[in-house]
């Protein structure tokens, strides 16, 4: 799984950090440039603070001639709201020219139609019990079903990151892994830590990654629980 920042970290300590490969998220709240002028991008929109359009056409204007290397672009969305977010795909999607276009799902996306031909990826927003919820699971077993790339939003914890892995991701972004190298950190200890697996016998071995690959569950479970009556959005 891919780890898309927006940064203006060097990518490859980044790299380092995180125990995964690392590619640029492009926002128009931030307007980094891109480290490596080969390397695969995606681009956000940023309504999540506040979509602002001029500043949105203006990036992907900066970057017209690097669009062969972009996976996806994340059409303006309404957070919280499917329906909503889906009358603003209807009106951005041929706006946006031959640019990958990313639908961001949200709240209440089970109960409505995806346009699968028009799109490159599926983008799981929406509120953490969304987000978190077996209606977005099932959307990226579609998603990988139908051959569409499946990125993540606000994922910024060891839990978050096994979840969505074992679930297929193919990459996520979080604002903490962009700005903050403990929270890197964080994700690489999650797969590095000394453990006692390889002193254990045979069967109890077996016994404890079984254990272990319940871990995430349960880490997202507790989220799920502690989301209840909130109104928290990405």
């Amino acid at each position: 799984m891919i780890a898309l920042l927006d940064t203006s970290e060097d990518l490859l300590v980044c790299r380092e950090q995180l125990g995964c490969k690392v590619e640029q998220l492009l926002t128009p709240l931030t307007r980094f440039q891109r480290q490596n002028k080969r390397a695969k991008f995606a681009i956000d929109n940023g309504a999540f603070a506040g979509f602002k359009p001029g500043e949105f056409k203006g990036l992907l204007l900066r970057e017209k001639d690097a669009i062969e290397h972009c996976r996806f672009v994340a059409v303006p969305d309404v957070v919280g709201s499917a329906r909503r977010t889906l009358e603003v795909f209807e009106h951005w999607k041929y706006k946006l020219g031959t640019w990958p276009l990313a639908l961001v799902a949200q709240d209440g996306q089970e109960d409505l139609d995806i346009p699968w031909s028009l799109i490159a990826a599926i983008f799981i927003g929406g509120s953490t019990k969304f987000k978190l919820s077996n209606h977005a699971g099932d959307i990226i077993k579609a998603a990988r079903a139908i051959g569409k790339w499946v990125h993540v939003g606000r994922v910024n914890t060891p839990g978050r990151f096994e979840y969505f892995e074992e679930l297929g991701a193919d990459s996520i972004d979080g604002t903490g892994l962009s700005q903050y190298t403990h929270m890197r950190e964080d994700i690489w200890k999650g797969y590095n830590q000394p453990n006692l697996l390889t002193d254990l016998a045979p069967d109890a071995a077996e016994s404890s990654v079984l254990s272990a690959g319940t871990l995430s569950t349960a880490v997202i479970a507790a989220e799920i629980t502690a989301a209840s009556g909130t109104a928290e959005s990405a």
